[in-house]
């Protein structure tokens, strides 16, 4: 496939944050275009064997105002279980962006937190 002179080569960010519970990913403006992004969480964890109720939870915001929360418990033990979110936002031109999601666990730990944002063109 040849792009034709002038279009923009998609953008993709990525953020993983291994085991940490907190990821954070920033997205410069672009001063040319508006862009769309589709940004995807994920938040793995392991869950123990032997541990009564354990659960996880991930939290997302977009520049500092919660989009989204949610709590489950943590299923499958001696193995993982986990939590994914999905959004698409449109930036305008000049327009940074910063994604943070958060982890929390009772029982469970984290064994992967990862954000990912593929501009769509």
């Amino acid at each position: 496939m040849t792009r034709k002179a002038g279009t923009p080569v998609p953008e993709h960010w990525r953020c993983d944050a291994g085991s940490a519970s907190v990821a954070v990913l920033h997205i410069p403006g672009a001063l040319d275009r508006r862009r769309t992004f589709d940004i995807d969480v994920s938040l793995i964890v392991r869950v123990p064997t032997g541990f009564d109720d354990p659960w996880h939870e991930l939290a997302v915001e977009l520049d500092g105002r919660q989009q989204w929360r949610r709590r489950i418990p943590s299923h499958s033990p001696g193995q993982t279980d986990g939590l994914d979110y999905h959004h698409r936002i449109e930036l305008e031109t000049g327009r940074a962006l910063r994604i943070r999601a958060t982890a929390g666990v009772d029982g469970s730990r984290v064994q992967q937190l990862c954000i990912e944002a593929r501009e769509e063109i």
